[in-house]
């Protein structure tokens, strides 16, 4: 008399979240996320002290460079959460700073008398090497490089599921 072999164990699909091993914060991800957090704490600095000490001078100079350190602290916190609703709002965050940076840099290169003292976003950022204007073009491939990852995965665990589905079907009697 022969020994039954015993029968594979139904492997387990992932769930999504379980899929996913690291976030937006890994990689590359996380050289992006500390340049927002250092330019998160430099604009949002620099705009407070400005607005403390001498806001008549220019106001709305310094409360654009306000309105900046926010849309920073934003992408900063959503780019290192990582999670499908912050990488969306880190969408938003990252087109409306580069909406902002194309938008107050010609502002202040049309009409450089309404700006006597420089944003984080005049001359489209020539004052901080221009990063305040390609760090959101990163920022957006990057989380489109996640999107793109993300459905790839989905699909994948669509598809196991889809297999797992059809095999309960007949009752696992595969070879019975």
């Amino acid at each position: 008399m022969s020994e039954p072999t015993p029968s594979p164990e139904p492997t387990a699909v992932p769930e999504p979240a379980a899929s996913r091993p690291d976030s937006t914060r890994t990689g590359p991800g996380r050289l992006l996320v500390a340049i927002y957090a250092l330019f998160a704490l430099a604009a949002t600095a620099r705009a407070g002290v400005q607005i403390a000490t001498k806001f008549s001078n220019a106001p709305v100079a310094y409360l654009l460079s306000a309105l900046a350190g926010v849309v920073y602290i934003l992408a900063t916190v959503t780019l290192a959460v990582g999670s499908p609703t912050a990488r969306r709002i880190a969408v938003a965050s990252c087109s409306v700073e580069l909406v902002g940076v194309l938008a107050v840099g010609t502002w202040s290169v049309v009409d450089p008398a309404s700006f006597p003292d420089a944003t984080v976003w005049s001359g489209y950022g020539s004052g901080y090497g221009f990063v305040p204007l390609v760090l959101p073009v990163f920022g957006l491939l990057w989380l489109r490089h996640w999107a793109k990852r993300a459905g790839a995965r989905g699909s994948a665990v669509s598809a196991a599921r889809g297999v797992e589905a059809e095999g309960d079907l007949d009752g696992g009697a595969f070879g019975d």
